[in-house]
């Protein structure tokens, strides 16, 4: 009996760390290779053209990350090309406002798959910029983390 509640518990704890460990990073670049193998020898399999871009890392190797992205595209890429995730990306369309409140003036709405820049998040709220505009949205429904 003893054995089979630490067999659980063991399971349990794996599943908690695999579960704390789901890190999100950016592209530092706006023209990053992503390759099928951990190596520059490994032909490349597509390149993002997007800077900021947030990635999730599913695995490493080295100097490696093997990454996957919203659309379910992965493959590695050298830890030169990543910075601690600095963005997010709306799941469904977002009203952005002036203040950090839903009764705050709208200023725009953010189109789903936007990639957004955040400056900093408080009360499940992130202040973010992009191109022209920055302004507050709902943090829920997004791809990325939120530090």
């Amino acid at each position: 009996m003893f054995k089979q509640i630490l067999i659980i518990l063991s399971f349990l704890f794996c599943i908690q760390i695999s579960y704390a460990e789901e890190i999100f990073l950016s592209l530092k670049k706006n023209k990053v290779n992503v390759r099928y193998g951990p190596s520059f020898d490994s032909p490349v399999k597509f390149v993002y053209k997007k800077i900021n871009l947030p990635i999730k890392k599913i695995d490493q190797k080295d100097n490696w990350r093997r990454i996957i992205d919203l659309k379910n595209n992965s493959g590695w890429i050298h830890r030169s090309q990543l910075k601690k995730n600095n963005s997010i990306i709306p799941l469904e369309d977002k009203v952005l406002f002036k203040k950090p409140s839903k009764f705050s003036k709208p200023i725009a709405l953010i189109k789903k798959g936007r990639v957004l820049v955040i400056q900093k998040c408080e009360n499940n709220w992130c202040k973010i910029e992009t191109a022209k505009l920055d302004g507050w949205i709902k943090n829920n429904y997004i791809w990325g983390q939120i530090n």
